[in-house]
């Protein structure tokens, strides 16, 4: 994954994103209790996978290899609206 985020030329942020991953999938869990909890971390997943998108773009990956981001983008998007129409 350093790999990754040098190569992408963000070496200094990928200890934060996976926290970020990592408090933004146990917030998906807490969520199923608290919508509010639920629509804070899709939105949050959302923005980190847009990014991670456009990222892969920027540094020219095959839609292979960018798939999973986008993917990932489309599913918390799905969560999101979701959860905002059953507040």
């Amino acid at each position: 994954m350093e790999k990754e985020f040098k190569r992408f030329g963000l070496p200094n942020i990928a200890l934060f994103v996976a926290f970020s991953q990592l408090s933004g999938s146990i917030g998906l869990i807490f969520g199923l209790i608290n919508p509010t909890i639920l629509i804070y971390s899709s939105a949050g997943l959302s923005l980190m996978m847009l990014f991670a998108f456009f990222t892969r773009l920027r540094v020219k990956d095959s839609m292979s290899s960018s798939f999973p981001a986008l993917f990932y983008l489309i599913l918390n998007l799905v969560i999101f609206i979701y959860s905002l129409l059953d507040l």
